[in-house]
């Protein structure tokens, strides 16, 4: 299966009944990393477990594995900066939309970056070059 580079987060969910509609809830994480906005629309793909069926997790088997960060601590990487974090430091976003602080960056530029400190949602990136 081939996975979109404009991919924001991808987390497993359940789809629950609602009345007449059906909820997916986004996990707070998605929201704190700046992946998804609350008010604003994304398009939705839903994938079915292993076997065509639907992922169900009974408490006694262990949650799906979530998908890898796309960077390693010490990794040197050309990003370029999208938007500027709450704390004025440069937000980069590589494969899957996950989220690279760049400190001292400014929106616009392309830097070269090593990786020091990664996360499951985010990582820490400090300016070489």
């Amino acid at each position: 299966m081939e996975i979109s580079d404009k991919l924001l987060c991808l987390f497993s969910a359940d789809v629950e009944a609602d009345g007449d509609r059906y909820v997916v809830e986004v996990p707070r994480r998605e929201i704190d990393t700046g992946a998804v906005d609350p008010g604003d629309t994304y398009r939705v793909a839903l994938i079915a477990g292993e076997g065509g069926e639907p992922v169900e997790e009974t408490g006694d088997e262990p949650a799906p594995e979530e998908p890898q960060p796309p960077v390693e601590r010490g990794e040197i990487r050309y990003v370029e900066i999208e938007d500027l974090g709450k704390q004025g430091d440069g937000i980069a976003r590589v494969e899957r939309g996950y989220v690279i602080i760049v400190p001292g960056a400014e929106v616009g530029e392309r830097v070269k970056i090593e990786i020091t400190e990664v996360k499951s949602n985010f990582a820490v990136g400090e300016i070489i070059e």
